[in-house]
């Protein structure tokens, strides 16, 4: 068989093998596996010479697989395509892409064969990586391009390509090859993901969808997003990473990847799993997806940006030195033009504190530079960014060095006081609990210019005490604990702490008597500034805060100022509480004081419009 393989005609080879491959399926058993030994033979001798003929041979190989019924068949069509590819894995590997989806589980089993041997393997993944990276990964209807409906369609290839990577990563003997490729394997297809999230399939094959799969098609979603997790799943899989799919599995991490609302938690904790139980393979795994920060695809940046974010949450960053390489990547995503890019750099940045609290003080000056900068991030007054910002800020202050914090500590300030009002839950707690924390850390050096704050703070912090949202009220029992030792009146501080702890009822009545005996016995330069405040919130559009207000305001009865001497708690010096001593009648009268503490005009409460005001 061998002196007629070598001699045969290059012209008749092919119409020999056609020949042998229709002898497959002889009913005679002995026909059959001399055809197959034949056709072993043609390819193993002649088939460098048959590069231009692989899409036939193949075409015809998965023809015959569909009609014939023996055994035996399958084997030898597998050994088929496996010799014919050692000899020309490129053309291969694209006549079996071009095979219709679903893949049924003949095809399936062919691109299996691929597998067999490692090199061929490492061969066939690389190929296939290429051809789902090279096409876009989706259409836009010209519906979508008019903001009519979200119609994104996914593009053939890349859908093929992702669908033979799951068939042959499923093949035990492709473990080597996907060792090899792990790095690129794991990027590609976390990338493919990504920009799959609410792609649906193109419309021939969501008609087959809805029909149902016959019995001969492989039994897989073919859902362009969960064909990707599936695939990125199996890379765990095969490359020993078992824990690492297994506490997505546990954690729902796999389904929140396949949503739009999920997807960036999905991706936080596919990074905290691969922190845990594959670290060693990160410094790779990084070095992959540097070149991905200028993706064209904003989804995938975010996504990638949640995956780097989430490292630093671990003090693996720290352990595999890859905490300055971790940086650079948040820091060359600060600027990117997706919000939800810069967010999340904030993110990673603040995870630091809890990752690497003892690098913080080192990297101080670039953390606070970031979150400083996210306060004013873009024209939006409820800007994600600037929550993300103040998050931050409340995890990082207690760690930076105070000389680094001081320098921006009244613009800090003075950025977030707007928020106290704003008409989302999130932001009035955020800003008021960051509040809380920048006197936490002044306690003993408080400086006037943020004095002042801390003074011009107090009654929307007593008045959303009120606050019908419990995270709110919350966020003001802390902020007036921590601004109470800032104040230097023992009385006041003491008072609250005692009636602001946390779990303890409050009786806001007598809670407010006090604290305004002793605001009027201590501070009585301070009541024409608090009146004008309270006045702000008689029309504010939450009813609880609307009917504290006149409440606080009543409490406020002129006293006689009490001689120095008889004081039992001095009042700071003017040089303390510079607004109140110097600015308290003109904040009465609406005048400079007032508009340097920013007081609302008395027309207009907080809530929805005036949060929109102070923000802008």
């Amino acid at each position: 068989m061998r002196i007629i393989a070598k001699r045969l005609p290059p012209d008749q080879l092919i119409s020999l093998l056609l020949t042998m491959f229709e002898a497959l399926g002889d009913p005679e058993k002995n026909c059959s596996r001399a055809a197959t030994v034949m056709i072993n033979c043609l390819l193993q001798e002649r088939g460098g010479v048959l590069q231009e003929k692989v899409p036939e041979i193949v075409s015809v190989l998965r023809s015959k697989l569909q009609e014939a019924q023996g055994e035996h068949i399958l084997p030898a069509a597998q050994h088929s395509v496996y010799l014919l590819a050692t000899q020309h894995c490129a053309a291969v590997v694209s006549s079996l892409l071009g095979s219709p989806l679903p893949l049924d589980s003949h095809t399936a089993m062919l691109w299996r064969a691929l597998a067999v041997e490692p090199r061929l393997a490492a061969q066939v993944l690389g190929l296939l990586l290429e051809k789902m990276s090279r096409d876009v990964p989706f259409k836009e209807s010209r519906a979508f391009l008019l903001g009519r409906t979200p119609d994104r369609v996914a593009t053939l290839l890349p859908l093929s390509a992702t669908c033979a990577l799951f068939e042959v990563l499923s093949t035990p003997a492709a473990g080597p090859a996907v060792l090899e490729l792990y790095p690129q394997l794991f990027v590609a297809l976390l990338l493919r993901v990504s920009c799959t999230v609410g792609v649906q399939l193109p419309r021939n094959l969501q008609a087959q969808e809805r029909r149902g799969a016959s019995p001969a098609l492989a039994a897989r979603n073919l859902e362009p997003c969960s064909s990707a997790v599936d695939t990125l799943r199996a890379v765990l899989l095969r490359s020993g990473s078992e824990d690492v799919a297994q506490r997505m599995d546990l954690e729902g991490g796999w389904e929140l990847l396949r949503t739009s609302a999920g997807h960036e938690e999905g991706a936080a904790r596919l990074a905290r799993a691969m922190a845990e139980h594959a670290g060693p393979r990160l410094p790779l795994v990084l070095k992959t997806l540097a070149c991905t920060h200028s993706s064209a695809y904003e989804n995938q940046r975010v996504t990638i940006t949640a995956f780097l974010a989430e490292l630093l949450n671990s003090n693996v960053a720290n352990d595999l030195m890859l905490l300055d390489s971790l940086l650079e990547s948040l820091a060359a995503r600060q600027k990117d033009t997706c919000a939800s890019v810069r967010r999340l750099v904030l993110r990673g940045l603040a995870n630091l504190a809890s990752g690497c609290p003892d690098k913080v003080r080192a990297h101080g000056p670039q953390l606070l530079t970031a979150m400083i900068g996210g306060l004013d991030d873009g024209d939006n007054p409820h800007s994600p960014v600037a929550l993300e910002a103040m998050l931050g800020l409340a995890r990082l202050v207690h760690l930076v060095e105070a000389w680094d914090l001081r320098s921006g500590l009244l613009h800090v300030a003075i950025r977030i006081r707007p928020f106290f009002d704003s008409e989302k839950m999130e932001f009035r707690t955020a800003s008021i609990r960051l509040f809380g924390h920048l006197n936490k850390v002044c306690h003993g050096d408080c400086e006037d210019v943020f004095l002042e704050q801390v003074v011009g703070g107090l009654a929307p912090l007593l008045l959303h005490l009120q606050d019908p949202q419990a995270a709110v009220a919350s966020a003001c029992r802390f902020a007036l604990r921590m601004c109470g030792p800032n104040l230097a009146c023992e009385e006041l501080s003491a008072a609250f702490q005692k009636h602001l702890q946390e779990g303890r009822a409050l009786h806001f009545g007598e809670f407010l008597n006090t604290t305004c005996k002793h605001l009027m016995h201590h501070f009585p330069d301070l009541l024409g500034r608090l009146l004008t405040t309270c006045l702000f919130y008689f029309k504010s559009s939450w009813e609880d805060v609307r009917a504290a207000a006149p409440l606080f305001t009543g409490e406020q009865h002129p006293l006689p100022r009490p001689h120095a001497a008889q004081q039992p708690c001095l009042m700071p010096p003017l040089h303390r509480v510079p607004g109140a001593a110097r600015g308290a009648q003109a904040a009465a009268a609406g005048g400079p004081g007032s508009a340097h503490f920013g007081a609302p005009d008395p027309a207009e409460g907080p809530g929805p419009r005036g949060a929109d005001q102070g923000c802008g």
